[in-house]
């Protein structure tokens, strides 16, 4: 066999070795996604990839932050992650230099801000954009939250260094939930708000709050293989 038969041969190899590395890394980062906690939640009504779901009580970490849906998802996240992995106070402990790494939980969640909504100072992620209409193509201010595991309670969980960051729990919620993989651009995923907007009609359910896009993976995690919901809360059905 020449240099140039040994070159080719090993060139083919090495593209399906390749494939198969990117395969396995978005079943790892799947298999990731999947071992984090999640809120709970009841199922009311399921229609294909519609449900209607009650929650359960949670705690969020949550900041506001401005600009389109890709740069305040990325510049809300980083803000809430500093808290979570450790740019906190332990007000337990009587210290200031105390401070605690609380564990990753899923959704990271966007949601789009009406301009005259008060949002109480407490703290999944989301984040919401601002804006008038509150659509997710145009929205210009976004709420970010994460939410805390549900071991910790407002007096047990470490206080945020930086102000940006605040605590508060939410109460029981339903919400209208649309389900789907792939990529999320502002276009796409305003697509989807109005499939689910849509379908709430067909169903007489009544939205209570803006609609909001939960992300449940890692950003290297295969487009195939991501999670995304659109979620929108509405009166009891």
């Amino acid at each position: 066999m020449n240099v140039a038969d040994f070159t080719l041969n090993l060139a083919t190899w090495r593209a399906p070795m390749r494939f198969a590395a990117i395969l396995m890394a978005g079943i790892t980062a799947g298999s990731m996604a999947m071992a984090v906690e999640e809120p709970k939640f009841d199922i009311l009504t399921q229609d294909g990839s519609y449900e209607v779901r009650r929650y359960a009580p949670v705690i969020v970490a949550e900041t506001r932050v401005d600009g389109d849906m890709d740069a305040a998802s990325g510049k809300g996240f980083r803000l809430i992650a500093d808290y979570i992995f450790g740019n906190n106070t332990l007000a337990a402990t009587g210290t200031d230099n105390a401070s605690e790494k609380i564990a990753m939980t899923a959704p990271v969640t966007l949601v789009p801000v009406v301009r005259s909504e008060k949002i109480a100072m407490t703290a999944p992620v989301t984040a919401e954009p601002v804006a008038a209409d509150a659509s997710m193509a145009t929205a210009t201010q976004w709420r970010i939250q994460f939410v805390m595991p549900s071991q910790y309670s407002l007096q047990t969980l470490p206080k945020p260094v930086n102000l940006a960051v605040s605590l508060r729990e939410l109460p029981t919620r339903t919400f209208a939930v649309l389900a789907y993989s792939g990529l999320n651009t502002a276009s796409r995923v305003q697509q989807k708000t109005d499939e689910l907007t849509t379908w709430m009609r067909s169903r007489q359910l009544q939205p209570v709050g803006a609609p909001q896009l939960a992300r449940y993976d890692p950003p290297w995690t295969l487009p195939m293989w991501r999670r995304n919901e659109i979620q929108v809360e509405v009166k009891n059905p």
